[in-house]
């Protein structure tokens, strides 16, 4: 079995220290994952309202760590399209693209933290205006990464013989995708846009659900499933024994790192050989890219050790 491994940070918490943050992707570039992700959130824990804990805004921080890393793939798993005007962010990924060598992957999506939004001054909108403002956003920066001067005429967004220069290294663009689970509208987005599909914390049977609603939309415009890739994103507890994967489980679920209900449902749990089973599972269904969260690498660097040693080898 192949599978692409990375490891996916937050920038809040413990790790809203960039130190803290900078040597979880030194190490994980150091054992041969394949790519660090970020979360594009503008304070911690959005579910639970405004909070002062500290966070470090996405692309300022993967600009950094960009250049404190070697190999790693870099991108942030679900950019909120309202953020960034689509112009303005064809020209920061084109610009990121080029700092790091041609290592940046466009991970977008139509955003769901209203209160973010409420604190921030930036109009919300309703799901199917939110979803309408990425596909034309996907669109520009397509055309902007790949046209030598780009317009458009869309419903919330225009432009008029945009020119993104320098262009990314990666020929003929750096590859997109789009994350979340909706199926009337973004998996159908997904269809029409995407190079691949990013889900967060599905169980094996939800995840076979969302692939087949996923094929009936790529059926619907005339493509193959099996053009899109597929991404699974998630919490990962490892340990070398049993005793020691149910105390770090229980340590996670107090300290709020992770949800107390169902976690093996939806996270990848146990041994490095109970792991690598559980990934697996997840290979057979079609996903060819993981990327790892690890709750407690802001204080204990073993679970990435150990994943980089014992499961990483194992998907090559």
């Amino acid at each position: 079995m192949r599978a692409e491994i990375g490891v996916k940070t937050s920038q809040g918490r413990l790790l809203g220290r960039y130190e803290n943050l900078r040597s979880v992707w030194i190490e994980a570039d150091r054992l041969g994952f394949h790519s660090g992700w970020l979360f594009d959130h503008l304070f911690e824990l959005p579910l639970l309202g405004p909070s002062r804990e500290p966070c470090l805004e996405a692309w300022t921080v993967l600009s950094a760590l960009s250049r404190e890393t070697k190999q790693l793939k870099l991108g942030v798993t679900c950019l909120c399209v309202t953020y960034r005007s689509p112009a303005m962010l064809a020209k920061m990924s084109s610009t990121l693209d080029v700092i790091s060598g041609g290592r940046f992957e466009l991970g977008i999506g139509a955003g769901w933290a209203e209160i973010e939004h409420e604190n921030y001054g930036i109009p919300f909108g309703k799901p199917r205006e939110r979803v309408q403002r990425l596909e034309e956003a996907v669109t520009i920066v397509k055309k902007m990464w790949t046209e030598d001067s780009a317009s458009f005429q869309g419903k919330y967004y225009t432009v008029n013989g945009a020119v993104c220069e320098p262009k990314p290294v990666q020929k003929p663009r750096p590859p997109i995708w789009i994350g979340g689970g909706g199926e009337k509208l973004t998996l159908r987005a997904v269809a029409k846009l995407a190079d691949g599909c990013n889900f967060i914390a599905l169980s094996p049977d939800e995840y076979n659900h969302k692939i087949a609603v996923l094929a009936k939309h790529c059926d619907s415009i005339g493509r193959k499933l099996s053009d899109v890739r597929k991404s699974w994103q998630g919490p990962v507890i490892i340990a070398r024994s049993s005793a020691e994967v149910k105390n770090k489980m229980e340590r996670a679920v107090r300290s709020g790192d992770i949800r107390g209900d169902d976690i093996e449902g939806h996270s990848i749990t146990g041994t490095p050989e109970q792991c690598v089973q559980r990934i697996g599972e997840y290979v057979d269904l079609g996903v060819d890219r993981f990327m790892l969260s690890f709750p407690e690498s802001a204080t204990d660097l073993s679970g990435i050790r150990l994943v980089g040693e014992q499961v990483l080898p194992r998907f090559k």
